[in-house]
């Protein structure tokens, strides 16, 4: 997978409208994100979750109906553009949480309810527009899956195999090897091994005592075999003693 621009507008912190040209970033191969508490390191890594999956990792997942910036006018729309190829394919998903706007005539607020445009770079496809690009998908689901299913992975092990959680870092090097183990276990969900591990040790188990078990049972069998044809094996023919003469020559 390769992210090639990102744009956010009224989304986490950022009020306004921001684009973020990552094909410049990682031009020479790797960047590096940083900034003071707050400044919306981690609103940007959402703000791709956001867009691949229409949620966001973690506890913050709870804050979902909030991602819309409270500093941004009344009425602007929260939405999130994100441009990648994966597997080979140039995507472009637009993403918008649902929020509340003003109302059009009267006071008040009403719900504009969330919604995805997924589209694939096609130039030259019956179904793509002029700038190239081809409508794949409206629905929010529908798009999340397509994007699972073409990255191989939903968004929990997205973010627990590609975005390692702010802070956790910083735990890890001050922890000790007990801590250390336990934090790995949570940011690389490695229950499953594991438990495969346990599995394979009782199996062990298990066949090893299957085994000696039938070993005992082969060696009692070939015993009560060695004894049976003992005793019924046939006894040898006797021979019969040599006849001595009473002659003997003069």
């Amino acid at each position: 997978m390769r992210l090639h621009r990102l744009s956010v507008q009224a989304f986490g912190p950022f009020a306004g409208s921001e684009q973020v040209d990552l094909d410049a970033l990682s031009a020479d191969g790797l960047f590096l994100l940083h900034g003071r508490t707050g400044a919306g390191k981690t609103s940007v890594l959402d703000a791709v979750c956001f867009a691949l999956y229409g949620a966001v990792p973690g506890a913050r997942a709870a804050a979902a109906p909030d991602l819309r910036s409270h500093h941004a006018a009344p009425d602007l729309a929260p939405v999130v553009e994100l441009e990648l190829t994966v597997a080979g394919r140039r995507l472009r998903v637009e993403r918008s949480p649902a929020w509340q706007r003003p109302k059009r005539r009267g006071e008040g607020t009403t719900t504009e309810q969330a919604r995805t445009l997924l589209s694939e770079h096609a130039p030259g496809h019956p179904e793509a527009g002029d700038d190239g690009w081809r409508p794949l998908s409206s629905r929010n689901d529908e798009a999340a899956q397509l994007v699972t299913d073409l990255l191989g992975m939903g968004l929990a092990q997205f973010a627990t195999v590609v975005l390692l959680p702010q802070g956790q870092f910083a735990t890890f090097l001050r922890s000790g090897v007990a801590e250390r183990r336990a934090l790995l276990q949570h940011l690389f969900a490695t229950d499953r091994f594991e438990r495969a591990e346990r599995w394979l040790v009782a199996e062990r188990t298990r066949t090893a005592t299957a085994l000696e078990r039938a070993t005992a049972a082969l060696a009692s069998t070939a015993e009560r075999a060695e004894h049976t044809a003992a005793e019924w094996a046939p006894e040898p023919p006797r021979t019969a003693p040599p006849v001595m003469s009473r002659w003997s020559s003069a």
